[in-house]
């Protein structure tokens, strides 16, 4: 297992070769191959929502957005997040806005709920202060929908609006790092092995997709959860034993991403007037990797005690480097890459059974069926 770590991470480390050929493209903005797109999660996607929370998860100050067009926003990167370039593949004018600022007619073309610190459990990153967990992500889209009825005039019109938009899950590293791999704060460890907690969490997974799919959604994409035993934060709490990586944690979320992929089968077998897909955040090596490439697995910033910069105090100058913005979140071109691949999957790994640029295509309508 230590050396399928080191390999995954390696892996991850060596794909940003393609950097400087295609994936730090300009926004391309055009028609919008999706009338809107709505965005659930965590701190991956966050856009903003933790901003005004009584929390210690938010960051609305420099040096983060130090390489975004609007500067700090919340998001909790030195740029775009994963939700903002695939919002620019898609072809929409604008980043989504987040639930805590949206209003108007901008609603129509979707949202985001994310929280930084929240989790598929309601408990998760309580210990950090107030969140939004995916259970209120959906009590707060329930919200937008009535209000998109009042703008289109009806729920029908609403409800047939909102079957043609694209859906993103970005959730459940925080169920692992703020709860699981926290006993002193939470006691999920204690009373769950880490195969029954993957089933527990995938189970209640579920039934909150489930209730999406109830409220209209029918095109859907699963972020995996990415190889949190490999952040500076994991491998300088835990220590690695000689690895690259903490080796428990990447094993045991590794457990949940499988049963992720056959959560996708389930889901897509019930309800056949919807298709589920299950993406994969880690990057494979590109061929003609060349020799003397650097590309550093060390956070870009300093960190306050809770993993996150420090407030004005200037990042490292070599971005395009690193893997890492702070001990937690992965730096823009990181980002760029994962949406990139989950867009436009070039093996079969990448996303599951299709990838985000054919999922769009998918006519519910074609494939109606009592579900």
């Amino acid at each position: 297992m230590a050396g399928e770590t080191k390999s995954c991470c390696w892996n991850w480390a060596m794909a940003f070769v393609f950097i400087s050929v295609f994936n730090l493209q300009s926004p391309v903005w055009g028609k919008p191959a999706v009338p809107c797109y709505f965005v659930f999660g965590d701190s991956l996607v966050d856009s903003g929502n933790n901003n005004n929370l009584a929390t210690d998860a938010k960051v609305n100050y420099w040096p983060y957005g130090i390489d975004f067009p609007k500067g700090p926003t919340g998001r909790f990167c030195n740029g775009r997040t994963i939700a903002d370039v695939t919002a620019e593949r898609l072809g929409f004018d604008d980043y989504i806005p987040p639930f805590a600022t949206a209003n108007g007619p901008e609603i129509i073309k979707g949202v985001n709920y994310a929280s930084g610190s929240a989790g598929i459990r309601d408990e998760t990153g309580s210990h950090q202060g107030v969140c939004i967990s995916l259970n209120k992500q959906l009590k707060n889209h329930k919200v937008t929908i009535s209000r998109i009825a009042g703008f289109l005039g009806s729920y029908h019109s609403a409800h047939e609006h909102l079957k043609k938009c694209l859906y993103s899950f970005t959730i459940g590293s925080n169920d692992y790092i703020n709860n699981y791999f926290l006993p002193q704060f939470y006691n999920s460890s204690q009373l769950y092995t880490p195969s029954a907690y993957a089933r527990i969490l995938s189970q209640q997974y579920s039934r909150q997709l489930k209730t999406l799919h109830r409220y209209g959604a029918r095109k859907v994409t699963l972020a995996g959860i990415g190889a949190i035993g490999c952040t500076p934060n994991a491998t300088s709490y835990y220590g690695t034993n000689g690895s690259l990586c903490v080796d428990k944690m990447n094993s045991a979320v590794q457990l949940f991403n499988k049963r992720l992929v056959t959560l996708v089968d389930q889901l897509n077998a019930k309800h056949q007037d919807s298709k589920f897909i299950a993406l994969n955040t880690l990057v494979q090596t590109p061929p003609g990797f060349p020799p003397g490439f650097n590309m550093s697995t060390l956070r870009c910033c300093d960190v306050n005690d809770f993993g996150l910069c420090i407030r004005a105090k200037s990042p490292c100058s070599q971005r395009a480097t690193r893997i890492f913005w702070d001990s937690f979140h992965p730096a823009e071109v990181a980002n760029i890459i994962a949406a990139n691949k989950a867009f436009h999957s070039e093996a079969p790994s990448d996303a599951y059974p299709t990838d985000i640029q054919r999922l769009v295509h998918f006519n519910p309508e074609a494939h109606s069926t009592r579900s």
